[in-house]
């Protein structure tokens, strides 16, 4: 038997109010023509099915236009992925006589799930052998059976994916070509050359109590691996990184239109569709109307505010950790901590920040029905693609800077807000601020992204299985089923054949409205990770395209054998989502210009070439233009100026120490270089962005949304259609 519903109730007492309500809403329905067979077990199981009138509705209302006129009589078999959407939309939008639909019911308990089935279908178990599987990993996607079983917006997810991995592979290997590059120049560079030989510049300390002045020179192997990832390679890599993204979303744009074109969906109407099955739900109802309210949107505005408000503070606590955490294990006995207390605070500041970043996803993945849910309600949503929009701005902000807040304070801040010796900057009056290594501050991000992606691509995927698949073996190790009578009106059997299957859908994990959301923000995120700040980390689009390859393959397994059968949704597009994508796009094009003009060393050390290298100042052939930069970049600090409290002790050349920054040695003031590299930074920031986003609307000009085949198939058939009416 095909039932396209099952809903589950707890077995009531008999005259209790939850089973008076149940009653109520399945009366309703019985009303409306549906079949509805019911099996008691441990829970009480009610499959129902509707009356084919209900489909042919919804046929005749939205037939296309172009073939009213041919065969107006003529009644195809409804997909089941529709059968599945109609019913659910009439389950959601049964109201009982208290005024109460399916959702109300399910808070008071009355009805615990509501779900389809996973049938014992051809397309199923095609799906299961050929596409559910880890050893079909680099096997191409079957996107049509997918449509066919999980609805259009499930299998657009699935091309979008796929697509979004198979351009990230170029990516990935330019990437690595210049992570690559990077290390050939490990040991010939000559900044770090210079910091490697610098055994007599004399560094001032890094806290305020027991931290000693240390030697530059012990600092080499950090400032072999900053110029690793710090070298004008980089540069041309965020300007490919810029262009690939907008490449990325034209060529998907395309592709979509193709694929959608071929499902006869290019210019499906959501809003006509929800308006017929509200019709056939209910012919007298009414059409919600469009609401605006300037008050509610400024409560809306308010809040989110108070939301980024909080992320931010929570970035803080991460930066009092790191300072904290530096001035400890500066103190340290182990030599170790001690040698390395820098890059040490820095790895545990980094998986500080991805334990947030579970919590606060947890957190948020918890309140699903509390403030996330009240936000887009208070907007008034008209349709669930509305609502589902203005879900996804807020939720996006919210992971966004759950996510990146840290590290925009490294990228952008760190070693910028410190002050200097004699005049530090400090939290809470006591602990000062970090400084960027003499190398630079592009490592501290390089390992920061690191650290996070790969804990976010080993243990949360790991977990984002075994969860499910550990609570699918224990329901069916717990709940194996007893036999028991089986009731249908008046008859009894020994065993329903309906009973096994049921039971079996009923203990895989549960899914909502949402569950197909929760898998493109994370995607989406690991989008804003590849590009955003991929200058400081060349290796993030190998890392993601790695990932993406067994992500494919873990979706589809949550999917097809651990996760009850998700509600299918027509769409002709991924919604929000593209909008998204464009905005990180242009955010990606700032932010990297922001990393190489500001937490690169590389417009100072091509100030330092251009304007007072040896190569400018002296008639030098033989010499590397780069030589000097260190002890030119180095400002001088007396001993004597520091502040009573901090006691430094001496100095082991009695008299000063060096630090990152261009200060005068008398009054501390900034020197004319120090305007240069200013001036330079904003001039390279300004010609930098425009260059990319120039480039990126001249891609996007060349790459047409929509292919000339698309636009010639609408137009023949139009053609066609005028032809035989006349």
């Amino acid at each position: 038997e095909k039932w396209d519903f099952v809903l589950v109730s707890d077995i009531h007492e008999v005259g209790s109010e939850k089973e008076a309500k149940r009653k109520k809403f399945l009366d309703e329905l019985s009303k409306k023509g549906f079949t509805i067979k019911k099996i008691e077990d441990k829970k009480l199981f009610y499959g129902v099915r509707a009356p084919k009138q209900i489909f042919q509705k919804y046929q005749w209302l939205l037939r296309n236009p172009d073939s009213r006129l041919q065969n107006p009589d003529a009644h195809r078999d409804v997909p089941v992925t529709a059968r599945i959407r109609i019913v659910n939309f009439i389950l959601q939008n049964t109201v009982t006589s208290d005024l109460e639909k399916l959702h109300d019911l399910r808070k008071k308990r009355v009805f615990e799930a509501a779900f389809p089935l996973h049938e014992k279908e051809e397309v199923r178990e095609f799906l299961k052998e050929r596409w559910a599987r880890w050893r079909d990993i680099f096997s191409q996607q079957p996107i049509e059976k997918i449509r066919c079983y999980f609805g259009e917006k499930v299998a657009l997810y699935f091309a979008w994916l796929g697509w979004y991995t198979y351009l990230l592979g170029f990516a990935a290997a330019a990437g690595l070509v210049v992570f690559v590059a990077g290390i050939t120049v490990f040991n010939s560079s000559q900044v770090s050359k210079e910091i490697c030989e610098a055994t007599d510049t004399i560094m001032c300390p890094l806290c305020d109590q027991k931290c000693p002045f240390w030697l530059l020179s012990d600092t080499c192997t950090y400032a072999k691996v900053t110029h690793m990832i710090d070298n004008e390679g980089t540069v041309l890599f965020a300007m490919f990184m810029a262009i690939w993204a907008t490449v990325f979303l034209e060529l998907w744009k395309r592709q979509r239109a193709t694929v959608v074109t071929d499902w006869d969906l290019y210019r499906w109407d959501e809003e006509e569709e929800e308006l017929a099955m509200e019709l056939i739900n209910n012919l007298q109802h009414e059409p919600q109307q469009y609401q605006h309210s300037y008050f509610r949107s400024t409560i809306i505005l308010l809040l989110v505010l108070v939301m980024i408000a909080v992320l931010i503070g929570i970035a803080h606590g991460l930066v009092i950790y790191r300072v904290v955490a530096t001035a400890l294990f500066t103190q340290s006995d182990l030599e170790f901590l001690h040698e390395q207390a820098n890059t040490m605070a820095v790895m545990t500041g980094a998986v500080l920040h991805y334990i947030t970043i579970v919590i606060m996803t947890k957190v948020r993945s918890e309140t699903w029905g509390g403030p996330w849910a009240l936000l887009p309600s208070l907007e008034k949503p008209r349709t669930f693609s509305q609502h589902e929009n203005s879900f996804t701005i807020k939720i996006f902000t919210f992971q966004f800077f759950t996510n990146f807040s840290s590290l925009i304070y490294i990228a952008f801040f760190l070693g910028r807000i410190n002050g200097h010796p004699g005049n530090y900057v400090r939290i809470a009056g006591k602990w000062r601020l970090e400084e960027c290594h003499p190398s630079g501050c592009i490592t501290d991000l390089f390992i920061q992204m690191a650290i996070i992606m790969l804990l976010k691509q080993t243990i949360s995927n790991v977990m984002e299985y075994l969860v499910p698949w550990i609570s699918h073996k224990l329901h069916k190790k717990w709940q194996r089923p007893k036999k028991r009578r089986v009731m249908l009106g008046e008859e009894e059997e020994a065993e329903d054949p309906c009973k096994r299957q049921w039971l079996s859908n009923y203990q895989l994990s549960e899914v909502n409205a949402f569950s197909l959301f929760d898998e493109f923000l994370e995607m989406v995120i690991q989008y804003s990770f590849t590009t955003i700040f991929v200058a400081a980390f060349p290796l993030a689009p190998l890392l993601a395209f790695c990932n993406n390859l067994f992500e494919i393959r873990l979706d589809a397994i949550k999917m097809m054998r651990l996760r009850r059968r998700i509600i299918p949704r027509k769409a002709n597009d991924i919604g929000i989502w593209l909008q998204v994508l464009e905005a990180i796009g242009i955010l990606a094009v700032i932010g990297n210009g922001l990393v190489i003009a500001i937490t690169s060393d590389f417009i100072p050390m091509q100030v330092y070439k251009y304007t007072y290298s040896p190569c400018m100042t002296e008639n030098s052939t033989g010499v590397d233009c780069s030589t000097g930069y260190i002890n030119h970049s180095l400002s001088v600090f007396r001993i004597q100026d520091f502040e009573p409290h901090t006691k430094p002790g001496l100095s082991p050349t009695g008299l000063c120490c060096r630090y990152r920054d261009y200060r005068n040695a008398d009054d501390y003031s900034y020197t004319v270089q120090f305007w240069h590299i200013f001036a330079s930074r904003l001039a390279f920031l300004i010609l930098f962005e425009h260059a990319a986003l120039c480039v990126k609307l001249i891609a996007a000009w060349y790459v047409p949304d929509v292919p000339k085949s698309v636009k010639n198939k609408f137009r023949i058939r139009k053609h066609n259609n005028l032809r035989k009416e006349l």
